[in-house]
């Protein structure tokens, strides 16, 4: 799939099949996130991969809009390490231009996910901290549930010639 076919094709998924992700996919879908721009390159990015069964039964009491975790393959939780930062207050920027090509890559490998937010919400990243023992200078920023779809997904159009401006406002 190219690029453009991807992004223009890719929607949020919360209905999986039970199927696990084939062989390679979440390293390839990972390494993708990786590949993300970031402020001085300082990549301030750390990737929490849960698959067990039970630590996902607890996420939908962390997080109301995540509760599609539990039936998805693996939900990958996005964080940024502030001790990671060359140039301080970019890494949620950093780390969001890492969640859009893991949920690009997802959907150019087959699967799918949803971004559900975490940060700025600070009883999700102090829960998520806790169920997952983060320290305190590492800090979630979204959590993505994938899996294969269980659900179709049409490409759409959401180009809006008003929202283009040249030049000035």
């Amino acid at each position: 799939m190219d690029a453009m076919e991807a992004i223009h094709s890719r929607r949020s998924i919360r209905r999986f099949t039970d199927q696990p992700l084939a062989e390679g996919v979440l390293e390839a879908i990972l390494g993708a996130a990786m590949m993300a721009p970031s402020a001085g390159n300082a990549r301030p990015w750390q990737f929490i991969v849960i698959d067990d069964a039970a630590v996902k039964e607890q996420i939908p009491r962390l997080h109301p809009y995540a509760a599609m975790a539990v039936e998805a393959a693996v939900a990958v939780l996005v964080c940024g390490d502030l001790r990671a930062e060359k140039y301080p207050g970019n890494w949620q920027a950093d780390c969001s231009a890492a969640t859009q090509n893991l949920l690009l890559a997802a959907h150019a490998q087959g699967a799918g996910g949803v971004w559900t937010g975490v940060y700025p919400d600070s009883g999700r990243v102090r829960a998520f901290q806790e169920l997952l023992g983060l320290p305190d200078h590492v800090v979630p920023l979204a959590l993505v549930p994938i899996g294969y779809p269980a659900e179709p997904a049409r490409r759409q159009d959401r180009f809006e010639p008003a929202k283009v401006h040249r030049n000035r406002w």
